[in-house]
């Protein structure tokens, strides 16, 4: 971009230089037809106040694309912020939900975790109540039977 601009401020310097040179030449006033009459003036000014205004046109047309442009773009720059907003509000809405769920199913798991927890429990305890039955008829069977052998020793 500063290129361009830097181009088209030395093509400015040269026409200002060749008009300057060449000024004697624009204000030679000349025979001009105005299509009903005729007139002398200087045709170089007329042309050069032409283009300059056209100049002016032409840069009223530039700063008025420019001022659009921005303004649509300050216009699309808060739609996108807005939506960006909504976008947020629905990630957090949605983090909230996966939260809520979370929390649900692990109190699901933990509830079961506690029924089987509870089921392993009377289970052990009846295998332990079972058990010690067990060893206790293990016990007096033993006892038994070294009562036996000691009383079958003793008669011998």
């Amino acid at each position: 971009m500063k290129i361009i601009n830097f181009i088209l401020l030395i093509v400015l310097v040269a026409l200002v230089i060749f008009a300057a040179v060449n000024w004697q030449a624009i204000m030679a006033p000349v025979p001009l037809s105005l299509l009903f009459t005729e007139a002398e003036a200087p045709l170089g000014l007329i042309l050069l106040a032409a283009t300059g205004l056209l100049a002016l046109l032409f840069l009223g047309f530039v700063v008025y694309m420019q001022s659009s442009t921005l303004m649509i773009r300050r216009k699309l720059n808060k739609e996108v912020e807005e939506q960006r907003k909504l976008a947020n509000e629905a990630e957090a809405s949605r983090y909230n939900e996966l939260r809520i769920y979370l929390e649900r199913e692990l109190g699901k798991v933990v509830e079961k975790s506690d029924e089987i927890q509870q089921k392993v429990d009377a289970q052990l305890n009846e295998v332990s109540t079972t058990l010690n039955n067990k060893l206790d008829e293990t016990g007096a069977s033993l006892s038994a039977y070294i009562g036996e052998l000691d009383s079958r020793l003793g008669n011998k």
